[in-house]
């Protein structure tokens, strides 16, 4: 796969500006998957019935194919299909042996998976703070977080952005610290040349409906560079046997469905004209909002793919009300940081331990981005926003 360079953000002024124009008042859906199966409907339809006609629909043919078709579209050895990103993750923790009175190393502000995942294996969640600007892991965050019960760390790649890899890795290498990349919302997405999920130990994929690469379910994958991680995995996601017979460990049931497979098959081949698109309507955002909200920062090696396009305001509720009220869908992702999840209690923290994350919960609101967005919805979305700030 190959990335074209995105606008780059730098001193938190954003390259270029535009006049979006006015745009007549129009629904403008916050993502709206029918406008892409509508172009590639009669693929997939060929595709899944393929599937039913071979009867294969565990760990079949579809699975191996797609399994090596990701891998080498990231650039990595190998692609192990699960059930679904959370799996991914969890699955992941469990190769590089995790287990009750190791602390693992967690972002502040991520899906409520990220975290789950290390609790349900009975090990310690540190959390490290983010730099609410770009919601990526803070590398210094990542550094303090560090005691020498450290056995792993979870970094997530959030809205289709990396985080600073470049920094945590040196800190993580000179202290044997494995990563797990949570690459969820960053199919595509690359710092230095390297794409997300491709730079750990182990990188997280999640094929849910929304994400830049999906299927027509849940689904997931760990793509890794390590022989070992990967024969561990594959062991590990089928209760820990090969052939049916023999449990060589004890592992869980999460295999990736073969009409997921398929459905990724034919998906794939379009992500980075996907992706491409997401950069223009990302771009175009940026010179319609130059000046009027916080645009996030990106680092200035990183090529990102903009699974979300999310802003700050400090009146990020009124101004989803707003649009809102004029026909534009928004989403907030996430309005509790992970440290004040009650569900990961007795590791829940107390506010002010990460005020970066617990400022973006309260500012973030994510705009409408998907590859058939069109410009003039765009720029009504532009407008709303113009209107709300100036009125």
């Amino acid at each position: 796969m190959t990335a074209r360079k995105p606008e780059v953000i730098r001193n938190g002024t954003a390259a270029g500006s535009a006049d979006p124009g006015r745009a007549h008042s129009m629904n403008v859906p916050f993502f709206d998957l029918g406008r892409q199966t509508r172009r590639i409907g009669s693929e997939l339809s060929e595709a899944l019935m393929r599937v039913v006609d071979s009867h294969d629909f565990i760990l079949g043919e579809a699975v191996s194919k797609a399994e090596r078709e990701i891998a080498d579209a990231l650039s990595v050895k190998h692609g192990i299909g699960v059930a679904s990103g959370s799996d991914a993750l969890l699955l992941s923790l469990m190769a590089a042996g995790i287990g009750p009175g190791d602390e693992v190393i967690v972002p502040a502000f991520s899906f409520f998976s990220t975290a789950s995942s290390v609790l349900r294996l009975g090990a310690r969640i540190v959390f490290a703070d983010i730099d609410p600007r770009t919601f990526q892991m803070d590398p210094d965050e990542f550094r303090r977080g560090i005691t020498p019960r450290t056995r792993a760390a979870i970094v997530t790649h959030l809205y289709g952005d990396c985080a600073d890899m470049s920094r945590i890795e040196a800190v993580a290498e000179d202290r044997g610290i494995p990563i797990i990349e949570d690459a969820a919302q960053a199919f595509g997405a690359r710092h230095g040349g390297r794409y997300a999920g491709a730079m750990g130990f182990c990188g997280c994929l999640s094929f849910y409906p929304t994400k830049n690469l999906s299927g027509i379910g849940d689904g997931g994958m760990v793509v890794t560079n390590d022989d070992s991680a990967a024969e561990r995995l594959r062991l590990l996601r089928a209760h820990g046997t090969v052939n049916g017979i023999e449990h060589n460990t004890l592992g869980i049931n999460s295999r990736l469905d073969s009409i997921q497979a398929a459905a990724l098959s034919v998906r794939l081949p379009y992500v980075e004209e996907w992706n491409g698109r997401r950069r223009q309507i990302a771009g175009r955002y940026r010179r319609g909002l130059e000046g009027v909200v916080s645009l996030p920062l990106t680092v200035e090696t990183n090529e990102p793919v903009y699974n979300q396009f999310v802003i700050r305001t400090s009146e990020r509720n009124a101004l989803q009300e707003h649009l809102q009220r004029n026909g534009i869908g928004t989403r907030i992702y996430y309005p509790i940081p992970l440290h004040l999840q009650e569900g990961l209690a007795p590791m829940t923290g107390k506010a002010g331990d990460c005020p970066g994350a617990e400022e973006a919960a309260q500012t973030c609101l994510a705009l409408p981005i998907f590859p058939e967005l069109r410009d003039e919805e765009v720029d009504c979305v532009i407008e709303k926003i113009c209107e709300f700030r100036f009125q």
